[in-house]
């Protein structure tokens, strides 16, 4: 626990200089870096023979998808996925030995949740750019980050105190119901601090006279959208638990002490980014 603490104080500064640079082109590279080792985690769980081939196929689509604009991507899209199947297919042919369809399907699947995940990141500054929407799409990043990661920090020591009854035994011994409302709970409130501290600093970057505002009705969508992406949160949780436990692994790597690899700490994140970017188009968080 000590540990995971430690990793914990370390990784927030760590995550806040990142964000720092989320206007420039250098956070697509970190984000899709990020997703680079998270397949390397993939293919090592799977234990896939030959997996150079694989590299070769998935890491040029995430780089394609993560580092090129919208449109540019949205012209060559059907190229790009005919390029890919054609590509699967002669790998499926060739190296039928070490390579069933199954296998290279089940790699693909995972790699391709994960890269929503991450490319769902990098969407907000697309969605809500600079220009016109100032700091918005930090606020909503960081939005993310904390109904994920607020929500699984309240739900373990919840769970530590107060835990008694499991929630997927089978998945996930530790984990249990009265964690899962800490969470929830957890969630909304560090959604409703966020928004708070977001609505001090509007004054300050954007100048008294900004036509931002963020009113009762913000929190309340605020703790909405908290409590389902909670939710969300355990569902992604205990989904990379089980293909863990499928492939018999404790964890997917150890570049985070007390927490493992990349995909046991964004685990929580890959449902819960693509969720708040989906809503984040439809509800207006800030008032402009």
């Amino acid at each position: 626990m000590k540990t995971r603490i430690i990793t914990s104080l370390v990784g927030i500064p760590i995550l806040f200089l990142a964000l720092y640079f989320y206007q420039t082109f250098f956070f697509n590279i970190l984000i899709a870096a990020i997703c680079v080792i998270a397949f390397y985690e993939i293919i090592s769980a799977f234990k896939v023979k030959n997996a150079f081939w694989l590299y070769l196929a998935i890491v040029p689509m995430e780089l394609i998808l993560l580092l090129s604009d919208r449109h540019t991507f949205r012209r060559f899209v059907p190229l790009i996925l005919f390029l890919f199947i054609v590509y699967i297919a002669v790998c499926v042919i060739f190296e039928f030995k070490e390579l069933t369809f199954a296998q290279v399907s089940e790699v693909i699947l995972f790699c391709g949740i994960v890269m929503f995940g991450f490319y769902s990141i990098i969407s907000f500054k697309i969605l809500f750019p600079f220009g016109e929407y100032h700091y918005d799409a930090l606020y909503l990043i960081l939005l993310g980050f904390g109904f994920a990661w607020g929500g699984d920090s309240a739900a373990y020591f919840t769970g530590r105190a107060l835990g008694k009854h499991k929630l997927a035994p089978k998945v996930s011994p530790n984990k249990t119901i009265e964690g899962a409302v800490g969470g929830i709970v957890g969630s909304m409130a560090l959604g409703c601090l966020f928004t708070w501290l977001y609505s001090l600093l509007l004054p300050l970057v954007e100048g008294p006279s900004a036509g931002a505002a963020i009113d009762a009705r913000c929190y309340l969508m605020v703790c909405g959208v908290g409590a389902v992406a909670s939710v969300l949160g355990i569902m992604g949780d205990l989904f990379t638990s089980a293909i863990k436990r499928q492939c018999g692994i404790k964890d997917y790597g150890s570049i985070f002490p007390g927490h493992g690899g990349i995909l046991d700490r964004f685990d929580s994140v890959l449902l819960v980014m693509p969720f708040v970017s989906l809503v984040s188009r439809v509800l207006p968080f800030i008032t402009r």
